[in-house]
């Protein structure tokens, strides 16, 4: 089983769902509330989990009624938080979700809480699993300072790092230097290079503006249009599938949690690519983040449906 480790968000989702989202102003009545597990760092290792990874997140929560949601849900899970640490200082990172039920879109208001305090410190107390990891994944809903750890560690035992620039943070381009995989997406690859994305043209741009940075492979998930990877020699345009979506609060996180899992079992970029497509494809027709993250089953026959991939 391929080991996947990084620094990550731990939240809980207060999601409320609508027949539409209103306008400022407006009062709308909704359907559903439901409190589930979130995060960025979170969903992604939930759905590298399922999807047949060994997923240690580094991360923080609060001892407290949300942070004891988290606790049930990764022991029935059966993911270990041997490297996540409950304080009483700090509240439980949360979530505050809209979503409109016409066609699965959101808005939402993160609210970090002890997410912060996850730091470089953090980050070296976890250094015997980044030895035997196959993988590093991370984002940028901690601190930079965690990041740059992960980066250090993954760079001295020769691991592919993962970064997902999400969301978007003022940082130090430094930040993006030796970057295996970064994985925004087009907003997000907007932000960090100021090409604005809508072309594959564009796609090329943006690219062009983080290998400037240090990166050495980027990947550019682009919603409906699929998802564009480029090592600046080759270029590789996944369409995206077309699914019934309920939800896509989590989509990016299962791409990347699905990704992650199949660069870690050492299988092709593009592989890999058809892989993370697949999981995301899955999860949007769930409702949930964390929840909504398909099993390795699920993901490989719809692989070998869509892609003719069988692994």
């Amino acid at each position: 089983m391929a080991k996947i480790i990084g620094p990550g968000s731990l939240n809980v989702d207060i999601t409320g769902y609508a027949p539409h989202l209103p306008v400022a102003g407006e009062t709308t009545k909704g359907t559903t509330l439901r409190f589930s597990a979130g995060g960025k760092g979170s969903n992604q290792m939930v759905a590298a989990h399922r999807a047949g990874a060994e997923a240690l997140l580094i991360g923080q929560r609060g001892a407290d009624v949300l942070g004891d949601i988290l606790g049930k849900f990764y022991a029935a899970e059966g993911i270990s938080e041997c490297y996540i640490t409950a304080t009483r200082e700090n509240e439980t990172g949360s979530a505050l979700i809209e979503i409109d039920g016409r066609d699965g879109q959101n808005r939402i208001i993160v609210i970090p809480g002890a997410n912060e305090k996850v730091g470089r410190e953090s980050v070296l107390g976890a250094e015997k699993d980044f030895a035997d990891a196959d993988a590093v994944l991370t984002q940028f809903e901690t601190t930079v300072e965690a990041v740059l750890a992960a980066k250090e560690l993954a760079q001295k035992y020769g691991k592919p790092f993962i970064l997902n620039p999400a969301p978007h943070i003022d940082v130090d381009k430094k930040v993006f230097d030796g970057v295996d995989f970064v994985t925004p997406n087009e907003s997000e690859a907007e932000q960090f290079t100021g090409v604005k994305v809508a072309s594959t043209e564009d796609c090329r741009k943006a690219a062009a503006a983080f290998f400037e940075m240090g990166v050495k492979n980027v990947i550019i998930t682009l919603g409906s249009r699929g998802a564009y990877f480029t090592d600046g020699k080759r270029e590789v345009l996944v369409p995206c599938l077309k699914m019934k979506a309920v939800e896509t609060t989590g989509a990016g996180d299962a791409f990347n949690g699905g990704f992650a899992t199949a660069i870690a079992e050492g299988r092709d970029v593009e592989t890999a690519l058809k892989f993370a497509t697949c999981t995301a494809a899955i999860s949007v027709t769930r409702l949930g983040a964390a929840t909504s993250m398909p099993e390795r089953h699920e993901i490989e026959a719809l692989l070998q449906k869509e892609f003719g991939i069988i692994l």
